[in-house]
């Protein structure tokens, strides 16, 4: 078995063009990257996303984890109808209309991206599109860990249309839910650092984001998952966007986000220029080493006990002490 190299995963995807509903070519990528992939099963929903499963055993957890990563991106897309270009994602007009004069706009059929080329080293991985091809080859690379380890579990991934105006495919999956009533959403994408994020530190565990708050448990699990494994991870909020997390939790399922800090977000750089987007090589190593021991393990604890049940617990522990300062109040 050929294992492909995380360097050779994120070369392979972040060459391909994208823009939203227009993730065709991305897919395609993963699919050829997944297709050998022991213990790996493949489908699409009606809406076009993909899904990926990795069962291997018989074991099953209580909580299953289902990673989420997008495969579109700010971009050009042929007017429907029409013969001109529509820009479809978070992209201030003006910077658009000024890349477009500087000739930085490459057109590959329906659609047309900025025109930089994918650079990776060990300290840097630059492209036309990091937002959020990065997170879709942490987790192809992540499948690949657990392959090649023969870790005993189950988890799922899926690959979602159309984030950047509006989750519309990740909502579809919402609504359609096809994993057990328990299981953890997980959006893994790139975000503009803020609130103490720094570059270079590890990936962010998102506390949440602008639109909402997200699931207590979940963020415990990955924390104590990061210190047993002795990845490096920082835990902020996120508030500068929203993710696919706060779609899922819109629709009643538990969700947590993971993110690794992004620069030049959306291709807008400190001076509102057209720029590549950017993200340093030891934060997605970290999180490719986070998420294989998140969904690797052989148990997980995670929502065994309520809020309550823990305060209730750290009495019990801790009466004792209580009963022997009690006469000093």
């Amino acid at each position: 078995m050929a294992v492909p190299t995380l360097t050779t995963i994120l070369k392979r995807i972040l060459k391909q063009p994208t823009a939203p509903f227009h993730e065709y070519h991305v897919r395609s990528e993963i699919e050829a990257l997944l297709r050998d992939c022991p213990n790996v099963k493949l489908k699409c929903d009606r809406f076009g996303n993909l899904h990926a499963t990795y069962k291997n055993g018989k074991r099953v957890t209580k909580d299953q984890w289902v990673l989420g990563a997008h495969m579109d991106h700010p971009g050009f897309v042929k007017t429907p109808g029409g013969k001109g270009w529509d820009f479809l994602g978070g992209v201030a007009p003006e910077v658009v209309a000024a890349g477009v004069k500087k000739g930085l706009r490459k057109a590959k059929g329906d659609l047309a991206t900025w025109k930089f080329p994918v650079k990776v080293t060990d300290e840097k991985i630059e492209a036309h599109a990091c937002d959020d091809l990065v997170g879709c080859a942490a987790i192809v690379a992540t499948f690949w860990g657990l392959a090649s380890l023969d870790i005993k579990t189950t988890v799922h991934a899926v690959f979602t249309r159309a984030e950047e105006v509006g989750f519309l495919g990740v909502w579809h999956v919402a609504k359609k839910w096809p994993y057990k009533e328990e299981a953890i959403f997980v959006s893994v994408e790139t975000s503009r650092p803020v609130n103490g994020a720094v570059m270079g530190r590890g990936p962010v565990v998102r506390i949440g984001d602008r639109l909402s708050v997200f699931d207590a448990d979940a963020i415990d699990e990955i924390m104590r998952t990061a210190t047993a494994q002795g990845v490096r991870v920082q835990r902020t909020l996120l508030d500068a966007g929203a993710c696919e997390a706060s779609a899922v939790r819109a629709a009643g399922y538990r969700s947590v986000g993971i993110s690794i800090p992004l620069g030049n977000y959306h291709n807008t750089d400190d001076k509102r220029r057209i720029a590549p987007e950017f993200v340093m090589t030891s934060d997605v190593e970290d999180l490719v080493s986070l998420l294989k021991g998140l969904v690797g393990v052989k148990s997980s604890n995670l929502g065994v006990w309520s809020l309550e049940e823990r305060f209730e617990v750290r009495m019990k522990e801790n009466a004792a002490y209580l009963k022997a300062a009690k006469k000093k109040f």
